[in-house]
């Protein structure tokens, strides 16, 4: 039996988790699956490079449903994806992550009853002013597969009254992404370019409304690195988002900013730093597997076994706080972390195990 997979990406992340399983269903002749780029992330940095970088086919379709509020963008992906499934009518549309992207193509594909697998589930923050948690919340009430990356998703899923023969285990995709870059991104030359020494510098990314929208706020944030800066070098490749805002609020003395880099050239520059702080989920997971310390400016996270195993700690983000935090990180030896379950490599074989076998039952 042929599983015909549509598979949708939308935002930067998205294609890291991605990547590995249109790797596993190439090596699958039972499968097949057309990409399908929403356009959520637009600018070349953000997209393009990616698919590049990642070794990933060239989207079979692009739906430039980029730009606009979040409503607007998951009404424009809705909208445009409807004809896309309604013509190819896939045995399964799969999703991965949190976005708008996400949300948007399992509310089409339920609505037409194609079975939807979301890759990532589980995930909760408990607080739905985050866009993500709302996407989190939709998408798992409608898809058919469940697959976690950690055992609170399983937790979670079974609280709010998931059948358990939907749920599957099976580890982060995303570390079978960095796991196969690893050696690869060691050979960058990044630290070289940017003048840095290997455990001589902190990076920073910053995206979430909560840190980047409020200028007072982004202003605290970044006075904060800079006297983090007097300390230890920081490096801050800016999303996109984050520098239509940073005009403001001034930019941080001290601090080099740096365009978008492609997932080579930050994996490098993520696992040779002395210390990472972000609001970024991924760089919670990668930091773990990395070894790295990690401050998360939040006030929750969605992947606690991050805090529980990890080198992940969750500091707020109040500007005070997170310099203490920081400072306090640095005087302290580097902590040791383990590595999570299943968070092995191979969490996409896993994945597509478990659609062959559901689909030969």
């Amino acid at each position: 039996m042929s599983i015909r997979i549509s598979a949708v990406v939308g935002a930067r992340p998205n294609f890291m988790k991605m990547a590995p399983i249109l790797e596993e269903v190439q090596r699958r002749p039972d499968f097949s699956a057309r990409l399908i780029h929403t356009g959520q992330h637009y600018s070349p940095e953000m997209s393009a490079a990616f698919f590049t970088d990642l070794g990933m086919p060239e989207p079979d379709v692009n739906l430039d449903a980029g730009g606009g509020t979040h409503t607007a963008q998951t009404a424009a992906v809705m909208q445009r994806l409807e004809p896309e499934f309604t013509d190819r009518r896939p045995s399964l549309v799969l999703v991965v992550g949190d976005v708008n992207s996400t949300m948007a193509a399992t509310l089409v594909a339920a609505k037409l009853g194609i079975p939807v697998a979301h890759v990532e589930a589980g995930l909760r923050s408990f607080d739905r002013r985050m866009p993500e948690e709302i996407n989190r919340l939709v998408t798992d009430a409608l898809s058919d597969y469940l697959f976690v990356s950690e055992p609170s998703g399983v937790k979670n899923l079974l609280a709010e009254g998931v059948s358990h023969d939907k749920i599957h285990f099976v580890g982060n995709v995303m570390i079978d992404t960095l796991l196969k870059f690893r050696d690869r991104a060691a050979q960058n030359d990044i630290l070289k370019r940017l003048k840095l020494s290997s455990r001589g510098y902190g990076v920073v990314t910053l995206h979430r409304p909560s840190n980047v929208d409020d200028g007072a706020h982004l202003a605290g944030l970044v006075s904060m690195l800079a006297e983090l800066s007097e300390r230890l070098p920081i490096v801050f490749p800016v999303h996109p988002r984050t520098r239509q805002h940073l005009a403001s609020a001034g930019l941080p003395a001290g601090v080099l900013l740096t365009q978008p880099l492609g997932y080579p050239e930050f994996l490098c520059l993520m696992a040779e730093a002395r210390l990472a702080l972000t609001d970024s989920g991924g760089i919670q997971e990668e930091t773990t597997i990395l070894q790295v310390p990690c401050l998360t400016l939040r006030e929750n996270t969605e992947r606690p076994v991050t805090i529980e195993q990890g080198t992940n700690r969750l500091v707020g983000i109040e500007p005070t706080a997170i310099l203490r935090a920081a400072l306090e990180a640095l005087d302290a030896p580097p902590r040791s972390a383990q590595v999570p379950e299943l968070w092995d490599g191979c969490a996409s074989r896993r994945i597509l195990d478990v659609l062959a076998g559901k689909a030969a039952a």
